[in-house]
């Protein structure tokens, strides 16, 4: 079984999106949560993901995310609507 990454977008409490990749995106939401994740998350704290992604490398996951993070907000809500996990 080959290992996928995952680009994702979290909804934050405070209405912003934050956006990372990972290997496991249930793990890493639930780290998130507790703070231990990223520097931005400690601060706006998550409240759902709203979109994932999976990849085959995590080169491939990498690139999406530098991709999304280059998005408008407008942008990035667009994206996060074409996904499965839409909750908006």
């Amino acid at each position: 079984m080959e290992k996928k990454f995952y680009t994702y977008i979290i909804l934050t409490v405070d209405n912003t999106l934050y956006c990372g990749y990972t290997d496991d995106p249930k793990s890493r939401f639930e780290k998130h949560k507790a703070g231990l994740a990223a520097k931005y998350t400690r601060s706006h704290k998550p409240l759902k993901m709203v979109y994932i992604k999976e990849f085959a490398t995590k080169s491939e996951a990498m690139k999406e995310e530098s991709r999304i993070k280059k998005l408008t907000r407008k942008q990035k809500e667009e994206l996060v609507k074409s996904s499965s996990l839409y909750q908006y």
